[in-house]
């Protein structure tokens, strides 16, 4: 059973040190559904304790300890699946289907992909007379967003896990329950105590005492450039590592002799995919200027298409988006959009038709947009879509790269050696070609001001590692 009111510390579930709660409100009917309890420094006091106690056994452990306790997570993580899918779905608005399938799923899937690593991972290497030991870089801080909560959560808590570090996670205060849920896991599974430790809090309190608390070791963080700019200003005192994944704005560039209809039809789904409340959407389609009309015509029928509705309700493609604050800044920027002289294709501000509560936002297309416009500059975070026209590949480009984030990109060409092309010059950590999705064993993260760190896979597993050299090791 889920205790929105106590923190999970030292093995324990246990009151926090001040009482304070905040509402967690259904996005959908705009109702407070329960409180949960904020933490403070007091809290994260005692959280890192414990894990910097837990950390002098749990490095210690052996692989095939720590593969033993992974699969016993994702055996009881199955059994779980569709509670988790549940409160996503009631906590940040994501279609049931989709919360189930894809944000319960996706925990999962990073849960198995770090159990194969586990497995195969190579802690030692020879290099000359010296050996390079690749060990657990200490206490670890994490910082989750509510987007995506349990991808977000276990692409760090699992290779953290996996290399033998202690933690801290402090998951959105949007989102608990499924954070919760996810803690109730590992502490039936049989994670040792002080190993795992969940604080729910704010930002400025619990985020900032973790970033500036000299007892973590690294910080974990996803979220806004914002955001994760502040949490490495107060981290740089204690030097430790900071780990980030933050904006987007990606661009999807779709050239000359790809196939037009499949490429716009599926770059507006993904848009639209998850209310486009995922940092690494596709949100700046760029196609020849010559096609615009032809391009924005199959979009506005993907759009139309696309319904807005309630995440129960049989038929809904999206759901609202998370909050009033988030509502509020995507219809600014719709506005903003109209003012500077995009064409609206579809959408706009607003309800959705037949809806009169609730955070939802009409799926919304902008054609004619110019790269200066503040709808291809600044990340909008909802289903919002706009369409920038290029001369010809080289302005594609240029456009595509022109934004000083760097975290995806997408190309579509007649074939795959001309994305590929166009792929190297993408300044991206992440580019998909021809429509292929992202692979959980290849790394994910940006460039530029979309982060500087990396998850997923073997790249995951490796930034919760030092390294140390150990010359003489190997001296005949």
């Amino acid at each position: 059973m889920v205790n929105r009111m106590q923190f999970y510390i030292d093995g324990a579930w246990v009151d926090p040190a001040v009482k304070k709660s905040t509402a967690v409100v259904n996005p959908a009917t705009e109702e407070a559904m329960y409180e949960v309890a904020l933490g403070s420094k007091a809290d994260v006091d005692k959280a890192v304790a414990a894990a910097k106690r837990a950390f002098a056994t749990f490095s210690q452990t052996s692989r095939e300890e720590r593969v033993a306790l992974l699969s016993k997570i994702i055996e009881i993580y199955k059994g779980r699946l569709k509670e988790i899918g549940a409160a996503v779905s009631d906590e940040m608005g994501a279609p049931l289907p989709m919360a189930e399938k894809l944000q319960a799923g996706a925990g999962l899937g990073h849960l198995m992909t770090t159990l194969d690593v586990l497995k195969n991972y190579h802690f030692e290497e020879p290099v000359g007379t010296a050996m390079v030991l690749r060990e657990p870089i200490g206490v670890v801080g994490m910082i989750t967003p509510w987007n995506w909560p349990l991808n977000q959560i276990a692409c760090k808590v699992a290779p953290a896990l996996a290399a033998g570090c202690t933690m801290i996670l402090k998951p959105s205060e949007f989102t608990p329950t499924s954070a919760l849920i996810f803690a109730e896991i590992l502490h039936e599974a049989g994670v040792p105590k002080g190993v795992f430790n969940l604080v729910n809090g704010l930002g400025p309190e619990v985020g900032a005492a973790m970033s500036e608390h000299p007892d973590i070791d690294m910080i974990s963080f996803t979220g806004s450039t914002r955001a994760g700019i502040d949490v490495a200003k107060r981290a740089a005192p204690t030097v430790k590592r900071v780990s980030q994944e933050l904006g987007g704005k990606s661009p999807n560039v779709i050239l000359e002799g790809a196939d037009l209809t499949k490429a716009v039809t599926g770059g507006v789904m993904h848009m639209f995919n998850n209310s486009g409340q995922s940092c690494n959407a596709p949100s700046r389609m760029i196609v020849p200027a010559s096609k615009m009309k032809e391009v924005a015509a199959i979009a506005k029928a993907v759009a139309d298409k696309t319904k807005a509705g309630d995440p129960r309700g049989e038929g809904t493609t999206i759901g609202p988006v998370v909050n009033r604050g988030q509502w509020d800044k995507i219809q600014a920027l719709i506005k903003k959009g109209i003012d500077e002289g995009a064409t609206l294709v579809a959408g706009g501000p607003g309800l959705p038709e037949g809806v009169n509560k609730g955070f939802y936002v009409r799926p919304t297309i902008f054609a004619d947009v110019t790269p200066e416009m503040t709808i291809a500059r600044e990340e909008i975070f909802g289903p919002v879509l706009t369409i920038l026209g290029a001369k010809d590949e080289a302005d594609a480009v240029k456009i595509a790269n022109d934004t000083p984030y760097g975290l995806a990109g997408y190309v579509s060409a007649d074939t795959v050696e001309s994305a590929k092309r166009v792929a190297r010059q993408i300044r991206a950590g992440n580019v998909n070609l021809q429509g292929v999705p992202n692979d959980r064993t290849a790394p994910f993260g940006g460039y530029k001001q979309s982060g500087n760190g990396r998850e997923w896979g073997k790249y995951g597993l490796e930034d919760f590692l030092e390294v140390k050299a150990v010359a003489g090791f190997n001296a005949a």
